[in-house]
């Protein structure tokens, strides 16, 4: 899923950057550069918003607006909760299927590498491009 959400960035004294998501309860990170700082942000609210939809959690919706006062600045970042888990989230998940025995026998002959073969499969069906 993709999201966008306002950020609040704070310019530090020593040239970091903090950065709030207000409508992500205790969603902040920061970068030693803005495009570090953008990056961080975006992972950040990625991995919140991932852990959220794991849990079958209420998605809050980003704000219009928010208030914030100078040297502070606001800026959308976007988060993509497909493209985390496919980065992060690669623990083996264990799954039992059914074949006809002639395929299976056939299959076992050749010595077929099932697990990819199905990961392959799965992933054409679904249009996923790595």
């Amino acid at each position: 899923m993709k999201y966008a959400y306002p950020a609040i960035f704070t310019p530090l004294d020593d040239g970091q950057y903090d950065v709030y998501i207000p409508d992500l309860p205790y969603c902040r990170t920061c970068g030693y550069t803005l495009a570090e700082a953008i990056e961080m942000a975006e992972d950040a609210a990625s991995m919140w918003l991932w852990d959220a939809e794991n849990k079958k959690e209420t998605i809050p919706p980003p704000s219009d607006t928010l208030p914030h006062e100078a040297p502070q600045f606001v800026n959308f970042i976007k988060a993509d909760t497909d493209a985390w888990r496919q980065a992060h989230d690669t623990k083996a998940v264990k799954k039992t299927l059914t074949l006809p025995s002639w395929l299976n026998h056939q299959a076992e002959k050749a010595n077929a590498p099932f697990s990819q073969i199905l990961q392959e499969g799965l992933k054409s069906y679904l249009r996923i491009q790595e």
